[in-house]
């Protein structure tokens, strides 16, 4: 791989610390979520990170394909669900759903762009094998739009 650009984050206190990269331009407090026996605070959490990071990550992946095709993708959304749990003997892994909306596009053709999209999205490259990743095509409004 010809790397094109690195980013680079410092953690410290683990999930009950602070994260911060580099060029400052994040730089969080973390907290363990109370669903997970953390209190309720307003820090954010690695999964709250990874779920911003691949969802837009994915849209962009998803703006290269249908460009490639000359379709429009402008006004499409991704929401991305992160979840952790166990998976046996004290380990966790990780979870994703992505749910992509596409409005004003025929579902068979956003679900082509999408299945597409997952196969070019260096995040769905890396945890390909790895965890689970489920994808939805939405067609109507975009994901997480509220009427």
């Amino acid at each position: 791989m010809k790397t094109l650009y690195t980013a680079e984050a410092t953690a410290t206190g683990g999930r009950q610390g602070h994260a911060r990269t580099s060029d400052g331009h994040l730089d969080v407090d973390i907290a363990v979520p109370p669903e997970m026996g953390g209190s309720d605070s307003d820090a954010t959490n690695p999964e709250q990170l990874f779920a911003a990071g691949y969802a837009a990550c994915f849209g962009s992946a998803l703006q290269v394909v249908a460009g490639k095709q000359d379709k429009d993708v402008s006004q499409s959304s991704v929401t991305a669900r992160v979840g952790i749990g166990m998976i046996g003997k004290g380990a966790f892994g990780l979870e994703v759903e992505l749910q992509v909306a596409i409005p004003g596009m025929d579902e068979s053709e956003a679900r082509a762009l999408v299945e597409r999209a997952h196969e070019v999205c260096p995040y769905s490259n890396a945890t390909r094998g790895n965890i689970p990743v489920e994808l939805s095509v939405e067609v109507g409004q975009a994901a997480g739009a509220t009427a």
